[in-house]
């Protein structure tokens, strides 16, 4: 057996369709294309979501909502997973060490979800009012946390000379 002799298995390989080759191929005369219109051309075109000129779906809805860009870098726990933070304070640091939020993250929020067993003193972290009540019935506590609002820049619009 040599390197030139090697060839797929019978059947392995499917002969491309070969289309407008004749009414006994099954894909004679259009060809599979139907009859007419833009995608029967040859080089006819259009976008994804092309609706023949009627005003695509995407457009005729309306906007709504935005996604806040700085939701990348903020993190949810819950309220039950923080018996996996070694130790009784808590803050960003404990809560990347012990793997509950990414290691990029630059903010967090405790959520009341599941239940607080020990006592713990969380710090420069955000809770939610029913986590900040759960923590401190087991004897813990939360230190408020201040949120530093990202400055906003406004260009100068430039006025026309009077």
């Amino acid at each position: 057996m040599e390197l030139n002799d090697i060839k797929p298995a019978a059947g392995a390989r499917k002969a491309r369709r070969r289309v407008g080759r004749g009414i006994g191929s099954g894909l004679g005369k259009t060809a599979g294309r139907g009859h007419k219109g833009q995608k029967s051309r040859a080089g006819g075109y259009h976008k994804v979501g092309f609706e023949g000129g009627q005003m695509p779906l995407q457009r005729r809805l309306p906007k709504r909502g935005f996604l806040a860009t700085t939701i990348t870098k903020a993190a949810e726990v819950r309220s039950g997973d923080l018996g996996k933070v070694k130790g009784d304070a808590i803050d960003l640091d404990g809560l990347k060490k012990a793997g509950l939020i990414a290691a990029d993250a630059e903010r967090a929020k405790i959520i009341l979800a599941g239940k607080v067993d020990k006592a713990f003193k969380v710090s420069g972290i955000g809770a939610s009012k029913g986590a900040k009540a759960a923590i401190e019935q087991a004897g813990g506590s939360v230190a408020l946390v201040e949120v530093a609002k990202p400055e906003r820049k406004l260009a100068a619009k430039p006025r026309p000379a009077a």
